[in-house]
C-alpha cells in the first residue's frame, strides 16, 4: 500500500480572508511587441499612434512606440487578480487615471490594497457573498507613478451562512476624475504637428449630445486568451464550472477594449484615453455573444497650444451584448471616461 504525503491546493482567498489594509504585488511585466500584437488581433483598435511607430515617435518625442492605453490598464488589471480569483463579479472601476504614457519596453509593477469591506444582504437560497474594495498603483521601472484606479469585486464566503460586520460605504471609495485632474494628466511635449495630415472627424467638429452608433458589431471570442495574456487569475473566466451562468464569464476588460476599438472607427483621431469617470458592468457577457456601442460625447475642453494643442473630450458609452435566437440584447457596460483628440 502506498503512502501520500497530505496535499496541498492552492486556490484563492475568500471574503472572510480579507481585511482592511491587506496589501498584495505581483509578477512585474515588461511590455513588448508580442503584447501589442495579441491586442491588435483580438480588437482591431484604430487608435493610431500606437499603430503607426513613425508618428508616434515624432508626436510622443521618445524612440519608443506608445503603448495602447488599455493595454497597460489591462496588465495592470490583471496583476490585481489574486484578491479576485473567486470572482462572482467584478461591480465597477472608478477614478481611473493614466498618470503618464506608457511605451512598449516599459516595466509595469501594480499593487493592490484592500480599502473596504461590505457583506451583501443574505437571501434566502443564495450562499453568501461579500465586495471588496481594491486601490491599485501601478508603477514602472522607474518608479513613476503611470496609473491609479479602483475596483470591486464581488466574491463568495467560505460559509454560505457566513454573516460578518463589514458594512463600508463603497459610494465613499475612491476619487472622483475631474476636468482638472484630467488637464493635469495630459502628456506635456508632445507635438502634434504630424496630425495636421490626418483626414476624417476632427475634434472640434464634434457635435456634443449626439447619440452615435456604429453598426458593425463584434463577436467575443478568444477571451481566455486574454485572461491569460492579462495574468488574470479569476477562475470563472477560464472554468465554466465556476460560473453562475454555467458558461465562462467573459473578463470585463474584453467588452470595455471592445467598446473602445469600436468608438475609435467613428473617432479617428483620438490620441490616447486619459481617464475613466466610471466604468460599471451592469450585466454579464459571455463568449460569441455579438458585442454593439453607441456613445455620446457630452463635453470638449480646448487646450491651449502651450499645453499641446488638441481637445479633451468626455464620452459617455454603451456596450449592447446580443445573444441567442431569436436574438436578444442587453445592455452590459456603462462607461464614461476622457480622451485627448485632434
Amino acid at each position: 500500500m502506498t503512502t501520500h504525503e497530505p496535499c496541498e491546493t492552492i486556490s484563492g482567498p475568500w471574503f472572510e480572508d480579507f481585511q482592511p489594509g491587506l496589501e498584495f504585488d505581483a509578477p512585474a511585466v515588461t511590455l513588448h511587441a508580442g503584447h501589442a500584437t495579441w491586442h491588435q488581433a483580438l480588437f482591431a483598435d484604430r487608435l493610431r499612434l500606437p499603430l503607426d511607430h513613425h508618428t508616434s515617435t515624432h508626436v510622443c518625442g521618445d524612440r519608443r512606440v506608445l503603448a495602447h492605453p488599455l493595454l497597460a490598464i489591462n496588465i495592470a488589471i490583471g496583476q490585481s487578480t489574486w484578491a479576485s480569483q473567486r470572482v462572482k463579479a467584478n461591480l465597477f472601476y472608478r477614478g481611473l487615471a493614466l498618470r503618464r504614457p506608457v511605451y512598449l519596453g516599459d516595466t509595469l509593477y501594480t499593487r493592490t490594497r484592500v480599502v473596504g469591506l461590505k457583506q451583501n444582504r443574505l437571501q434566502a437560497g443564495r450562499p453568501a457573498t461579500g465586495i471588496v474594495a481594491l486601490e491599485m498603483t501601478t508603477t514602472n521601472q522607474h518608479g513613476d507613478d503611470v496609473l491609479h484606479f479602483w475596483r470591486c469585486p464581488m466574491i463568495p464566503c467560505r460559509d454560505p451562512a457566513a454573516s460578518s460586520a463589514h458594512a463600508d460605504d463603497l459610494e465613499r471609495i475612491g476619487v472622483a476624475v475631474t476636468a482638472q485632474s484630467v488637464f493635469d494628466h495630459v502628456p506635456a511635449g508632445w507635438q502634434l504637428q504630424p496630425t495636421d495630415q490626418w483626414s476624417g472627424q476632427r475634434a472640434t467638429d464634434i457635435a456634443l449630445g449626439r447619440t452615435i452608433t456604429i453598426e458593425s458589431r463584434d463577436t467575443v471570442t478568444c477571451a481566455p486568451e486574454l485572461v491569460r495574456l492579462s495574468l488574470n487569475m479569476a477562475m470563472a473566466h477560464t472554468d465554466s464550472k465556476l460560473s453562475y451562468l454555467g458558461e465562462r464569464l467573459v473578463f470585463g476588460g474584453h467588452t470595455i477594449f471592445t467598446c473602445f476599438a469600436q468608438i475609435t472607427r467613428a473617432l479617428p483621431n483620438l490620441l490616447t484615453l486619459l481617464a475613466w469617470e466610471n466604468c460599471d458592468h451592469v450585466a454579464p457577457v459571455l463568449e460569441n455573444d455579438r458585442l454593439r456601442t453607441s456613445f455620446v460625447v457630452t463635453d470638449r475642453k480646448t487646450l491651449p497650444t502651450e499645453q499641446g494643442g488638441g481637445s479633451l473630450l468626455r464620452i459617455h458609452a454603451e456596450c449592447f451584448a446580443a445573444r441567442g435566437e431569436p436574438e436578444q440584447e442587453t445592455r452590459v457596460l456603462d462607461w464614461t471616461f476622457w480622451v485627448w483628440s485632434v
